[in-house]
């Protein structure tokens, strides 16, 4: 019998212990590559070390993962930039989210003085800025958009998810990043937009909650599967 070839995907961040997502996400891989019946190598990718694309040739897939802000941001939209163009398969979670609104914003949008509230909060352009109440800590019911992967993967168009958050997108911008290629495909019970997708891509997914959490009670996490099967699917 062949010997299967291992998926190998890039985690963009800088790892640490006590976040609770960093412990969930090796998890979150492997009960999903149980699932679907394919070996999974999951490479932490510390921010600092991208400076340019070279490094992130050789992977399967690229997850951009909660825990901002990163050492480096450059190194972070970097790596999101490079799923994006090269149409690797792509998810963000959390400070992901964030991070792949940006680099659609300032790539793809022209609006060279995005930035991140987080970080520069006094900006005319703060794209991302404080939520009005923190999800920190918490789980809140989310509706999916009927025809997103989200939606796909979960078999279902409402789900209830966990969040460690205090950033979202600033509503002022979000009528126009929203459009024909960066498309809306969850809000919570408040209506307030929770993740997007791109539409001209094989999978390029972007949430603010943390499905991955769902690895520390045992549970498969739904998007990750299907983020592992598109990594799959590319490879094949």
């Amino acid at each position: 019998m062949e010997k299967q070839h291992a998926l190998n995907i890039a985690l963009i961040g800088d790892r640490n212990p006590t976040i609770t997502a960093h412990r969930a996400i090796p998890l979150a891989l492997e009960l999903s590559g149980k699932q679907t019946g394919h070996a999974i190598r999951g490479h932490w990718l510390a921010t600092s070390l991208i400076t340019d694309t070279a490094v992130l040739e050789d992977f399967d897939g690229v997850w951009c993962v909660p825990g901002s802000p990163y050492q480096n941001e450059d190194g972070a939209l970097h790596a999101i930039r490079f799923a994006r163009e090269q149409r690797r398969p792509f998810l963000g979670t959390c400070g992901g989210f964030q991070h792949a609104v940006l680099e659609y914003a300032r790539n793809v949008m022209g609006w060279a003085d995005a930035v991140h509230g987080e970080t520069s909060p006094e900006a005319e352009r703060a794209l991302l800025t404080p939520l009005s109440c923190a999800l920190v800590e918490t789980i809140d019911s989310l509706q999916f958009d009927a025809d997103s992967l989200v939606a796909k993967a979960y078999g279902r168009e409402t789900a209830f998810e966990g969040y460690h958050c205090r950033f979202g997108v600033n509503p002022q911008f979000e009528q126009d990043l929203l459009g024909e290629h960066l498309h809306a495909v969850a809000r919570d019970s408040a209506g307030d937009l929770r993740a997007v997708e791109l539409r001209d891509h094989p999978f390029f997914v972007a949430t603010l909650f943390q499905p991955e959490r769902a690895a520390l009670e045992g549970r498969v996490p739904p998007l990750v599967s299907a983020f592992v099967q598109a990594c799959a699917r590319r490879m094949s």
